[in-house]
């Protein structure tokens, strides 16, 4: 949320205290047993400050508590670890941690509160939760998804089982609102954080066996600096509080040594530095942690600062939190039920960076994984629940061959198991059947102006009429690497860096035409096509935009010319501007790391401009905006020339340094002085082979 947004929450949280008073905010203890049922407010009474029984009630066993503090930065807690200004949270192992999903893939989910939450609940991510905003519309898929307090109740029978969630954010129970009967005790504190320390613990002493806590007082503090006075005393409070709840629970192991009690500690998100939580996927907001009072073998990095973002990824995550309480507790599923992204962190096996992606046949979809620890046992791959393949210890890859019966979208659950270890992820693939056509279409011969393979440097127009090299000669990117093209067409393809750049700052590749199709009023239509892949975590995907092609300056899309640009989530936007209008086609969406085609079709007569992302995840997506006679009369833009990882000036990311620079790899760039159709389009996605094939 924005500072604003944790100001508007810190005043509805004080109103309602005023307007219920002790009633709702002061926590304590109600009727008949003590403890409200699910929707009862908390009463006045202080709970949290009165001793610990002696004599424990409720069952003996393993129990679990799981607390998050919203705002708690994993810099802040170590910090104030290092200073000793939360001495009771000192004997925690805390470790950086991520959330988010992973950029550019169907897993990738806001950094806020609800996704945050919902992830802590259910180890999945929004693909699955289906929870996207921080709105009080948002119910988690509980058929997809169900959440800890479910699995932990549907796997423990045992007479008296009892769960509870305690929160200081009105929005988390609402998460839940669809799953019924698993929570046995819900209390929403109305934002009162000495409430969550209140109830917890008075279910703590009831013998409750799971236990979800949130606490919400550093989000409010944040919105006044992460260095500010007020977030460090709430870190200080709220650490208190949690130390409260520690107290209890080891004077019920004093009173029972066969209670064992699993702590965990972790926040739901991380914040920038003005304390404003984003949604963006930049390491600030991604890098959460885990702090537990137990040694988990497959947590790494306990005690260690903030990884970068290039190792983030390498360590545990939110989604390791759920099967990590329901090992403890006895409840985790078994691998053909296991739906979570996370592993359980007690596993001596770390099993890491799942990931899958389409095979170049697309027909086949492609696995890796990393493992470190104890990696001597077998690799079991399940697809749907079901066994397909049985690979060497210490395998990290394994290629599906899928066989449907027709092209589509076809999605899976995999779960890959190793030794202790289990981590599942839901995949896709936009399937194209052998039977189906798996040739070009002749016709896009018809109207091939330029072209060029990239298949060796420096590039060369097979027409004769452009030119493209780096926009200075002393920042030369360019460099060769694989293309996505099947056998026997495998070949190479140009991978553009605009981090290699001069001592202007210009980067990037510049195509020239000798007949400018934008500019030429001979030309009524044209297309623009090319291949295109991201680097593997889509890091130029920001909300600021990368662009992929242009010959304007891009600083705003009102400039004159035409752009394709590169924003956050992996989507692609196609602008055309005027220097004081402009029109946008967005929400088209490239899988990191993988080979996309994406082309603009514009019609200058029938004013439309039509863009297309085709991608081996998500299929083919396609739509068509209006343009006007201004607008086509500018199209040109600065006359520069078509910029390829840059814009038309070749400084793009000069003046933009919120645009990241990275790596981009083109193949078979080509333009056309006509419209495509879609059929001709799908043609050359489909059979995956590059345009020198035509006749």
């Amino acid at each position: 949320m924005t500072r604003g947004m944790n100001a508007r929450r810190a005043r509805a949280w004080g109103s309602a205290c005023v307007l219920l008073l002790l009633a709702a905010c002061g926590g304590g203890g109600g009727g008949g047993t003590g403890i409200p049922l699910v929707g009862t407010p908390p009463t006045s009474g202080g709970g949290g400050n009165t001793p610990s029984p002696s004599v424990n009630q409720g069952k003996s066993g393993p129990k679990a508590l799981v607390v998050e503090i919203d705002g708690l930065t994993h810099s802040a807690l170590r910090d104030a670890m290092a200073q000793n200004k939360v001495p009771a949270l000192q004997s925690l192992r805390v470790a950086p941690a991520w959330t988010g999903g992973a950029h550019g893939t169907p897993s990738e989910q806001r950094t806020t509160d609800g996704p945050g939450w919902a992830t802590l609940l259910t180890g999945t991510w929004a693909q699955r939760h289906n929870v996207r905003w921080d709105t009080t519309d948002q119910r988690i898929d509980i058929k997809l998804a169900p959440s800890v307090f479910a699995l932990a109740r549907q796997n423990n029978k045992a007479a008296g089982y009892r769960t509870a969630s305690v929160t200081a954010g009105s929005l988390y129970p609402l998460l839940l609102a669809n799953e019924a009967g698993t929570v046995d005790s819900a209390v929403d504190c109305a934002g009162a954080d000495a409430c969550v320390t209140d109830r917890t613990a008075q279910f703590i002493d009831a013998g409750y066996d799971l236990l979800v806590a949130q606490y919400g007082a550093p989000a409010t503090a944040a919105g006044n600096g992460l260095k500010s006075d007020a977030y460090q005393r709430s870190i200080a409070d709220t650490a208190i509080g949690v130390g409260k709840l520690l107290a209890r629970i080891a004077q019920r192991t004093t009173n029972d040594p066969k209670e064992d009690w699993l702590v965990i500690l972790t926040t739901g998100h991380g914040l920038d530095a003005f304390g404003s939580a984003t949604g963006l996927q930049d390491n600030s907001s991604k890098t959460i942690f885990i702090a537990s009072n137990k040694t988990l073998a497959a947590q790494p990095g306990v005690g260690a600062a903030a990884a970068a973002d290039d190792t983030l990824l390498a360590l545990a995550s939110a989604t390791d939190i759920a099967p990590t309480v329901l090992r403890h507790l006895g409840a985790l599923p078994a691998a053909t039920d296991y739906r979570f992204a996370g592993q359980a962190l007690q596993a001596s096996t770390s099993l890491r960076s799942l990931a899958a992606r389409t095979g170049a046949d697309k027909r086949s979809i492609e696995l890796s994984w990393t493992l470190a620890g104890n990696t001597t046992s077998a690799v079991q791959v399940l697809r749907d629940g079901k066994v397909v393949a049985t690979l060497p210890a210490g395998s990290t890859a394994y290629t599906d061959p899928i066989v449907a019966a027709s092209d589509g979208v076809y999605a899976f659950q995999y779960t890959v198991v190793a030794g202790e270890a289990s981590v599942a992820l839901a995949a896709q693939i936009s399937y194209v059947a052998p039977e189906a056509p798996v040739t070009l279409a002749p016709t896009l011969a018809n109207g091939l102006v330029n072209y060029y393979p990239l298949d060796a440097l420096p590039g060369v127009d097979t027409k004769n009429a452009s030119t493209l090299a780096p926009w200075a000669s002393d920042a030369n990117g360019g460099s060769l690497v694989d293309d996505g093209f099947v056998a026997p067409y495998k070949a190479k393809a140009l991978r553009v860096d605009s981090t290699v750049k001069n001592a202007s700052g210009m980067a990037g590749y510049r195509l020239v035409q000798n007949n400018d199709v934008t500019t030429n009023a001979a030309v009524t239509a044209f297309t623009i096509g090319f291949w295109v892949r991201t680097d593997a975590t889509c890091s130029q995907g920001v909300s600021n935009g990368g662009t992929v092609i242009g010959n304007k300056n891009y600083t705003t899309g009102g400039n004159a010319g035409l752009a394709i640009g590169l924003f956050g989530s992996c989507e692609i936007r196609f602008n055309v501007g005027t220097g004081s209008a402009r029109a946008d086609s967005n929400g088209y969406s490239l899988s990191a790391g993988q080979w996309a085609y994406v082309a603009v079709v514009i019609d200058k007569a029938a004013l439309t401009m039509r863009g297309y992302v085709m991608d081996p995840v998500r299929g083919t997506q396609t739509n068509s905006t209006a343009i006007t006679t201004a607008l086509v009369d500018k199209l040109g833009g600065l006359g520069n020339g078509l910029g390829l990882n840059e814009d038309g000036t070749g400084l793009y990311y000069q003046r933009e340094s919120s645009s990241p620079r990275g790596a981009m790899d083109f193949n078979d760039f080509a333009i056309w002085n006509r419209a495509l159709t879609s059929a001709e389009l799908n043609s050359i996605f489909k059979s995956g082979q590059p345009l020198s094939t035509l006749p």
